[in-house]
């Protein structure tokens, strides 16, 4: 055989060669790919009789279950659609009082006099004690005596010059206010206001009644069982009429923490509390509101600058000679705010699914706990490492096949 003749054959090998190693390399590649799609496997259940590991598992458990049933579902209802309460208030007052004062003469008073103004939103305001200047007349009087407006002469005094925490315009004269001392006179509605002695004695008796409405349920805090007759005799407590929706001023005050007597001198602001957080499914029984009550108003006292509660209003009168009067009133009292919120909550088979696959991915966290406990504090826990952790030889064709289930 010549040496061309040889090389030909030679080279004809060498590709028959090549194309057989490449067709059985994409033969071996979609075998892979069979066997990637169609192969099944299936986890190694691994039995560990050990007493440790076992109280470990079970004890995570029963953490995982005691939190989905205890805390989700019964203290936080979590398979509940909630939805906030939409309320709407109206307030009425009744009662009467009587004061008799020095600086005052005999007077009775009715629910005209001391809810100022007849109707709020969400609130109302009762008159609790007041300073009255009468027979105000626009003229010149005195400036009240203090720092800024005591004088000794004319040149003192500023003609024009009005200070906003005055009574009025100064008219530019030096005057007497009393025998010792000398104040700027102003133009002003004369008499000016002294309201550094303001009265101890309050108007003490009053009520309020209030409803309120949620929207999904249509209920309110005049229950079904009350009638008419019920509500002319009844009155909020705790103990013998908590379902009675008429309240006593004073009761109000005390579960505040405050006295009445004292509050109602300079005034405040408290807020009645009504809570309508229901649970509407039938086996939770009836929905009934929650009353609470506090002071909103600040009461410091170390930093007791201006306390209370206070308005001025006047009422106009004309004398027969046509000239113009007023009476000026300042008036202390407390402005009792009504407070509603709650949320309303119902079965949802959507907040449940939810909630239930939560508590299902809680579990899948255990016997990863329950792993981490073998493998890192049992005394065997490399002899469990090497039953639980499988390193494949990639060489190998085949793997041996033999019982994974041991004793100790």
């Amino acid at each position: 055989m010549s040496t061309h003749h040889y090389c030909t054959v030679h080279h004809w090998c060498v590709c028959v060669c090549v194309c057989g190693a490449a067709m059985s390399k994409t033969a071996g590649c979609c075998q892979s790919c069979l066997h990637y799609v169609f192969d099944y496997e299936t986890p190694k259940t691994l039995v560990i009789p050990s007493i440790r590991v076992g109280c470990v598992f079970r004890f995570t458990q029963l953490l995982v279950v005691l939190y989905v049933v205890g805390y989700v579902c019964v203290v936080q209802k979590a398979y509940q659609e909630t939805d906030s309460v939409i309320s709407t208030v109206t307030t009425k007052v009744k009662g009467f009082a009587f004061t008799n004062t020095s600086d005052m003469d005999p007077r009775f008073w009715d629910v005209a006099d001391y809810v100022i103004p007849p109707q709020g939103d969400h609130s109302f305001f009762v008159l609790t004690n007041m300073v009255v200047t009468p027979l105000q007349t626009q003229s010149r009087c005195p400036e009240l005596p203090n720092p800024s407006t005591t004088c000794v002469d004319d040149c003192d005094c500023i003609e024009g010059y009005s200070d906003p925490r005055g009574n009025g315009i100064l008219t530019g004269l030096c005057e007497n206010y009393s025998t010792t001392v000398r104040t700027c006179e102003v133009l002003s509605w004369c008499p000016l206001e002294i309201d550094t002695n303001i009265c101890k004695h309050a108007v003490l008796l009053c009520a309020i009644k209030s409803n309120v409405c949620l929207p999904s349920s249509s209920r309110r805090n005049i229950l079904p069982h009350i009638n008419s007759s019920y509500l002319k005799r009844c009155e909020f407590s705790r103990t013998t009429d908590p379902d009675c929706p008429i309240f006593r001023l004073k009761h109000i005050v005390s579960e505040a923490g405050e006295d009445f007597q004292d509050m109602a001198v300079k005034g405040g602001i408290l807020g009645i509390i009504i809570d309508w957080s229901c649970d509407l499914d039938w086996w939770a029984g009836k929905c009934y509101p929650k009353y609470s009550f506090r002071r909103l108003d600040n009461k410091n006292p170390v930093n007791n600058v201006a306390p209370g509660y206070n308005f001025r209003f006047a009422k106009y009168y004309k004398t027969p000679d046509g000239v113009e009067t007023r009476t000026l009133i300042k008036a202390y009292g407390i402005r009792f705010d009504v407070i509603v919120f709650g949320t309303a909550g119902k079965f949802g088979i959507v907040p449940t699914i939810v909630n239930l696959g939560a508590a299902l991915s809680f579990l899948s966290l255990v016997p990863v706990v329950s792993d981490w406990f073998m493998l890192t504090c049992m005394k065997k826990r490399d002899l469990y490492s090497r039953h639980k952790v499988t390193y494949l030889n990639e060489d190998a064709e085949a793997e041996p096949v033999s019982d994974s289930s041991f004793t100790f």
